[in-house]
C-alpha cells in the first residue's frame, strides 16, 4: 500500500524562522514541510475531520468532543494531552480557516500555556507542500520561549506531519464515509 506515495521522494524542510504579531513584536517560529502525494482538498478532508488528531498530533492524546462546525472559524476541538493519569484537558480553536490552503489554530494546554499553530496547503505536481509552523503565544510556553524549545517542536512537528502523510496517503476519504458527529448534534 505505502509504496505508491514512496514512488516521489520525500521532501522534509525544517527551520526557524520570525514572525511578527499583533502589536509589532517579532517571535520564533518552529517550522516544518512536507510533501504529501495527495491533493489539497484530499489533506484538508483530513484537517477536516479533528475526530483523527489525536491519530497525528503528536502529545495529543484523546478528543472529547468536536463542535459541529469544525472547521469553521470559531469551531473548537476540546482535547487531552500528555500520557494517563498526567493529561490536561482543554481545547483549540480556529483563528483562520481557507479550505483547502490554510488552517491557523490556536492550540490551549494549561497550564503550560498556549501556541498558535499555522497549517499551509500549497499544491506541487501531484500532491501538496504542507507547512506547519508553531510558536508559543500565552503562558509559560512564551515566557521560557528558546531555541531548545523550537528545536523540539521542529522535532514533533516532522512527525506530526509524517503521521498526518500516512493517514492522508492510505485512508479512504473522510468524506466518502458520512458527516462526523459534532458536540452540538445529537447523538
Amino acid at each position: 500500500m505505502r509504496t505508491a506515495w514512496r514512488a516521489r521522494p520525500l521532501r522534509v524542510a525544517s527551520a526557524a524562522c520570525d514572525v511578527t504579531g499583533p502589536r509589532g513584536q517579532t517571535a520564533r517560529v518552529a517550522e516544518v514541510g512536507k510533501y504529501m502525494a495527495v491533493t489539497p482538498e484530499r489533506l484538508w478532508a483530513e484537517l477536516s475531520d479533528a475526530w483523527t488528531f489525536t491519530g497525528w498530533v503528536v502529545g495529543a492524546s484523546h478528543i472529547r468532543g468536536v463542535d459541529g462546525s469544525w472547521p469553521a472559524v470559531g469551531a473548537r476541538l476540546h482535547h487531552q494531552v500528555g500520557v494517563w493519569p498526567l493529561v490536561v484537558s482543554d481545547s483549540t480553536a480556529v483563528i483562520e480557516s481557507d479550505p483547502p490552503r490554510r488552517l491557523v489554530l490556536q492550540a490551549r494546554a494549561w497550564p503550560a500555556g498556549e501556541a498558535r499553530v499555522e497549517l499551509t496547503v500549497t499544491a506541487d505536481g501531484t500532491g501538496s507542500m504542507v507547512r506547519m509552523a508553531e510558536w508559543p503565544t500565552h503562558g509559560p510556553g512564551r515566557w521560557l520561549h528558546n531555541p531548545l524549545q523550537d528545536a523540539l517542536l521542529r522535532r514533533r512537528n516532522i512527525e506530526s506531519l509524517q503521521r498526518l502523510a500516512d493517514i492522508a496517503q492510505n485512508r479512504s476519504d473522510p468524506r466518502l464515509r458520512g458527516t462526523q458527529r459534532g458536540l452540538d448534534q445529537p447523538a
